[in-house]
């Protein structure tokens, strides 16, 4: 059984290509609504590499639920791993940081480079930010607040690309006077931080694909002993939302390869001055009481 799992596995097609081939000649079976989102796949392949969940499955005109059918039907476990794909193609055209500076230098070889690049990056940072602004869900923003209002201790875990981001809701968590505790350790000493936070307090956790692997599996051991986690992440898919009481899905444009933060952060600032806020206000009515 496991040599016949293994085999289909390594049938997967790997590459964009194998995949639209794949997806081509299975078309005349597709069930309607999974020949849909086919169609939308292969009209639409930068969207369903960083598009949210949502966001796909409302333009394809589908359910959310439909984007796993369409993954399983092809042989994959999830949406995840389909998704993979055709962010690999994308990876494939700017694979490395200098392949990406080739690309930007292209798109702004004009004599005016310097303020197209600025531009380029200005309209990422606003596209981001309009997405975001229309998917957050008020209640789903709610519960995160009072969630980390009724925390003794908000621990912030990321690393890589989303670590300037913990590293600044450390910085104004500190300025605001909430305690909190930014999870790193030149020394190592990250699992020994991590065991100090308990129920009565609360992490966020923040990664993208490719997820970092040690964020996830420190945000397992802390869900696994009951502290709640608020995900900011990029798909209903993601390994960080399983664990997490709630998760926030962003989805980032890019210039050239180079994925803005600019939505991110400004949710991660939303969730910090509210936190400042709520506690505030708690502050203000204690003094009030006491004082009658």
């Amino acid at each position: 059984m496991d040599d016949m799992a293994d085999t289909v596995s390594e049938a997967l097609p790997r590459d964009f290509e194998a995949l639209r081939a794949l997806i081509l000649d299975r078309r005349e079976g597709l069930p309607k609504r999974i020949a849909q989102v086919a169609a939308y796949a292969l009209d639409n392949p930068d969207e369903i590499a960083f598009g949210t969940a949502a966001s796909i499955a409302n333009s394809a005109g589908v359910q959310p639920s439909t984007l796993i059918r369409f993954a399983q039907h092809l042989g994959y476990d999830g949406f995840t791993s389909l998704q993979q794909v055709f962010r690999e193609r994308l990876r494939e055209r700017t694979t490395s940081y200098e392949e990406r500076l080739t690309v930007v230098r292209g798109e702004a070889d004009d004599g005016t480079s310097n303020r197209r690049i600025v531009d380029g990056f200005l309209a990422a940072a606003s596209k981001s930010i309009d997405v975001m602004s229309r998917n957050l869900d008020d209640e789903t923003l709610d519960r995160a607040i009072d969630l980390l209002n009724g925390a003794e201790t908000i621990y912030i875990l990321a690393r890589r690309r989303s670590y300037p981001v913990a590293s600044y809701i450390a910085y104004a968590l500190g300025k605001l006077g909430v305690r909190s505790q930014l999870i790193e350790s030149a020394s190592g000493l990250s699992p020994e931080i991590i065991s100090f936070a308990n129920s009565r307090d609360a992490v966020i956790a923040i990664s993208f694909s490719p997820y970092a692997s040690a964020t996830v599996e420190e945000a397992r051991i802390l869900s696994a002993n009951n502290v709640p986690v608020i995900a900011i992440t990029d798909s209903a898919f993601s390994p960080l939302a399983q664990f997490a009481k709630v998760w926030f899905e962003v989805a980032e444009a890019d210039f050239g390869g180079f994925r803005s933060l600019a939505a991110t952060m400004a949710l991660a600032m939303g969730l910090t001055v509210g936190v400042a806020e709520l506690r505030r206000g708690r502050k203000g009515k204690k003094s009030a009481n006491s004082k009658g």
